[in-house]
C-alpha cells in the first residue's frame, strides 16, 4: 500500500452562524467568525489517496489526473466563492472547516475510486494554527 498526497489552494469567504441564534448568541459561540459581513481564508487543501502501484505505469494514480479531479470537483466550486452562499455541496450546512472537509471527501470519493485510488484523508489548513483532517466515515462492523 502506498500513499500519495496532492496539495491545492483556494481562497474563500464564509461566516459561522446559526440563523436560529441571535447575533449575540452567534458572537458568543463563534466569536469573530460570526461577523455578518463575512471573513475569508487562504485555504490549503491536502488530498491523500492510497492503493497499490500499477506495475505497468509505476503509478498509484497519475498526479495530473488527481489534480484534475480535485480541481473539477472542489477547487472550481470553492475558489473565490462564499462558502455559505455559492458552494453547492455546502448548501444547508454550517460552513465550518470540519463540515467543509467532510463535504470535500464526499465530492472526491467516487471520482477517485473510478481511477482506482482510495481516498485516505482530506486535510485543510484554514490558517497556520487551524488545521482539520478527515479520515472518512466510520464504518460500523456491528457488535
Amino acid at each position: 500500500m502506498i500513499f500519495i498526497t496532492r496539495r491545492e489552494r483556494f481562497n474563500a469567504a464564509h461566516r459561522l452562524f446559526r440563523q436560529d441564534y441571535t447575533d449575540e448568541k452567534n458572537l458568543e459561540v463563534f466569536g469573530k467568525c460570526s461577523n455578518p459581513n463575512w471573513h475569508g481564508h487562504n485555504y490549503i487543501l491536502y488530498v491523500t489517496v492510497k492503493g497499490e502501484v500499477n506495475q505497468e505505469t509505476g503509478f498509484l494514480i497519475n498526479l495530473k489526473e488527481l489534480s484534475k479531479v480535485i480541481n473539477l470537483h472542489v477547487i472550481e466550486k470553492v475558489d473565490h466563492k462564499n462558502i455559505n452562499l455559492e458552494v453547492d455541496f455546502m448548501k444547508g450546512k454550517l460552513a465550518s472547516t470540519e463540515n467543509l472537509a467532510i463535504s470535500i471527501w464526499d465530492e472526491l470519493d467516487l471520482p477517485l475510486q473510478r481511477l482506482n485510488a482510495m481516498l485516505h484523508s482530506v486535510k485543510i489548513y484554514e490558517s497556520e494554527n487551524n488545521i482539520v483532517e478527515y479520515l472518512g466515515p466510520k464504518i460500523n462492523f456491528g457488535s
